[in-house]
């Protein structure tokens, strides 16, 4: 166990150290290579932050477009588990409704971004279902794969037990892909941001993504960096409580 925890801590000083490295080479190229209206400088972004702080924007944008990408990435795993759960049970009708199914994962999201913002208006439901249709089908696909890489003894056990359908999703299958579940979930975080910004650059008054817009019309090189910034650091947050949710409900194997 201390061997772990030093292990653990070991990692998170070299991460750390990593990070410090390449913040510092950035620092000196924007200093003494490059020019700053080109790559701006970690320092410039700093301030930058710091003044958004103290205005309040931060919380204003960054409030906004996590609940966006959250919305989206919540409502795209309920709906992603049940279709994914569903398919894999009845593989036939799957088979059947497969090319169209793989012909809307393959349509670019982007080109529905204008039908959303018609029915839904440029709101935040516009933004959700932006996010929604970014990860659905991630999870669609892993857990029917999940699904299929099951040992089937279990499940026909139960059901010469007679149990009920919903018994066996609860007591079987959803334990059994939680792992695929967690591996969705860390993939769909950055595709539900995504999926927010784009929502965002099409029609919004606040969000990151309206700011990073926003800042590139006015060529403000340090505020477009700011605003990737947030959504790298929001992005790190979230993929490492996943990782720990992960590790807490599956004992590791996710």
């Amino acid at each position: 166990m201390i061997s772990l925890i030093r292990l653990r801590n070991s990692m998170i000083l070299q991460q750390t150290g990593f990070l410090l490295v390449m913040i510092g080479a950035w620092e000196a190229l924007g200093a003494y290579v490059l020019d700053p209206f080109w790559s701006s400088r970690p320092s410039l972004i700093a301030q930058r932050l710091w003044f958004l702080t103290k205005r309040g924007d931060l919380a204003w944008h960054v409030s906004a477009t996590l609940t966006e990408a959250g919305l989206g990435l919540s409502l795209g795993a309920v709906v992603g588990v049940a279709l994914g759960l569903l398919m894999a049970r009845y593989a036939k009708a799957a088979k059947i409704a497969e090319p169209l199914f793989m012909g809307l994962y393959s349509l670019p999201r982007v080109a529905l971004a204008p039908l959303f913002i018609l029915w839904f208006g440029i709101g935040l439901p516009a933004k959700v279902m932006m996010s929604f249709s970014m990860v659905v089908f991630i999870f669609v696909l892993n857990i029917v794969e999940g699904v299929r890489a099951l040992d089937r003894d279990p499940i026909d056990l139960m059901r010469t037990m007679n149990a009920s359908p919903l018994y066996i999703v609860r007591r079987v299958l959803l334990p059994a892909v939680l792992p695929w579940i967690f591996a969705s979930f860390r993939i769909g975080v950055g595709l539900s941001l995504i999926g927010a910004l784009v929502g965002e650059l099409i029609g919004s008054s606040r969000g990151l993504g309206w700011y990073i817009e926003r800042a590139a019309g006015q060529l403000d090189t340090t505020g477009v960096f700011t605003g990737i910034v947030i959504l790298v650091v929001l992005a790190m947050l979230a993929n490492q409580v996943i990782v720990l949710a992960s590790g807490w409900l599956t004992g590791g194997r996710a």
